[in-house]
């Protein structure tokens, strides 16, 4: 069965997002041209605004409506901390933690085998940015715990030594109210190679 040319327009725009594929789209397409309009172009309106009103934080990068989001324009947030993340998802989730340092975000983590670099991903922009920072005094690597990830934070970290600046990285290992019988090896090997004295 074909679909008319808009049919098909709309069900090929639906692709782009992420994990949707041909019958996904298919399915949303038909659900809202069949069933729910009214939602359909409520969603068109929020789309437009959205790409048309949303940028980015001039200080860190985040996605943003004015010129400095809500974390960069709070008076109260830490200046000596500044944490370094892949993306405004990861903003929210270190925001969960109850963190009230800085943030800066990168676009993504190194990887040359996509050639994305790090001009790609920001990182002159965060020198530039520590650059003219006198306040901060610790760098928090929150990149992915994966390969790229890890890589990433150590090239970070490279560039940031000379600096004087103290750089760490979020722990890893075991999660809580894990068992080990069900962590892999990797992250086990991890949580052994940073284990700490136990206080009391």
């Amino acid at each position: 069965m074909s679909f008319s040319p808009l049919v098909s327009q709309l069900m090929d725009a639906l692709r782009i997002l992420p994990g949707v594929g041909r019958k996904t789209a298919r399915r949303m397409a038909l659900h809202l041209l069949e069933r729910n309009r009214a939602g359909g172009l409520q969603l068109a309106r929020a789309l437009t605004a959205a790409m048309e009103g949303v940028g980015e934080c001039r200080q860190c990068r985040t996605l943003s409506e004015t010129d400095l989001c809500q974390h960069c324009a709070d008076p109260q947030r830490d200046e000596r901390l500044l944490c370094v993340v892949q993306s405004p998802l990861d903003v929210l989730a270190v925001e969960q933690t109850g963190y009230r340092g800085r943030y800066f975000v990168l676009k993504g983590q190194l990887s040359p085998i996509d050639g994305r670099g790090p001009e790609a991903i920001g990182i002159p922009e965060l020198l530039a940015r520590l650059e003219g920072d006198s306040a901060c005094q610790e760098v928090i690597l929150a990149t992915s715990l994966t390969v790229e990830g890890e890589a990433t934070a150590h090239y970070i970290a490279r560039l940031l030594a000379p600096r004087g600046l103290l750089v760490s990285r979020i722990a890893q290992g075991v999660p809580l109210g894990g068992e080990l019988e069900l962590v892999d090896g990797g992250t086990l090997a991890h949580a052994m190679a940073g284990r700490r004295p136990v206080t009391l």
